[in-house]
């Protein structure tokens, strides 16, 4: 049974796409939300499997709101605006459905996430660790992507910002190191250094460097040093 959030500011339109969803019987409406600020608090509280999300609403933006999340559940984007879709797409969504909602596509989008979560479970509430499977959002200007942490194989400071290294992708992003040291599960995010936090899955050789130090060569080229104080635990870690 999938957990549905509906975020949209028109009461009809949420009432339109209540009714379609209560015709599918493996879906179950946990909740509403008006506008982007009360979709924070019940994604929090209901932990949904997806969410149907309009773009445009007063004050932030559907876009807006995912990127205040750390971890997104599958999002489904709904909007009469049929300009919006190619860049609802290049966020790399699930789907993209055109107000009013036709039952056929609804029905497939839903089927496309019953496919998902067959090989995923749903993510981590939000108030967890962030873990390998869970699934973020990344703006970066323009351009925007959901990404699974495990395709993440490093975090790069650069000052109140981070840069993110996935696939041939390097955004940045208004978080701190610090922040992302306290959210993300330590068994596989490792902090390397004062600038660096590495995927451990990504690691191709390890090789000994200056000052009792080490040197980690990662999957995709990057090299990054591993502070001396660090390489104690990482080696423990790993049992080098």
């Amino acid at each position: 049974m999938l957990k549905a959030l509906i975020v949209d500011d028109e009461r009809l339109a949420r009432n339109e796409l209540t009714r379609l969803l209560n015709k599918i019987n493996q879906v179950q409406i946990v909740g509403e939300a008006a506008n982007a600020d009360e979709a924070m608090l019940k994604i929090a509280e209901l932990q949904p499997d997806v969410i149907f999300l309009d773009i445009q609403m007063p004050g932030k933006t559907g876009f807006d709101l995912l990127e205040e999340l750390d971890a997104v559940p599958h999002v489904i984007f709904t909007t009469a605006y049929d300009e919006y879709a190619l860049k609802a797409f290049e966020y790399n969504a699930l789907d993209y459905l055109l107000k009013p909602i036709e039952e056929t596509r609804l029905q497939d989008s839903l089927k496309r996430i019953m496919h998902k979560e067959e090989e995923l479970h749903p993510p981590a509430a939000p108030d967890h660790l962030l873990k390998a499977d869970d699934q973020v959002f990344v703006k970066d200007g323009d351009r925007c992507w959901f990404v699974r942490l495990e395709e993440i194989r490093l975090f790069e400071s650069e000052g109140n910002y981070v840069r993110i290294f996935f696939s041939d992708q390097k955004p940045l992003i208004l978080r701190t190191l610090n922040y992302l040291d306290e959210r993300l599960d330590q068994r596989t995010f490792y902090r390397a250094n004062r600038k660096h936090i590495i995927n451990l899955k990504w690691i191709e050789n390890i090789e000994p460097w200056l000052n009792g130090g080490l040197l980690v060569k990662l999957k995709g080229g990057q090299k990054v040093e591993v502070s001396r104080r660090q390489s104690i635990r990482f080696k423990e870690m790993l049992s080098l």
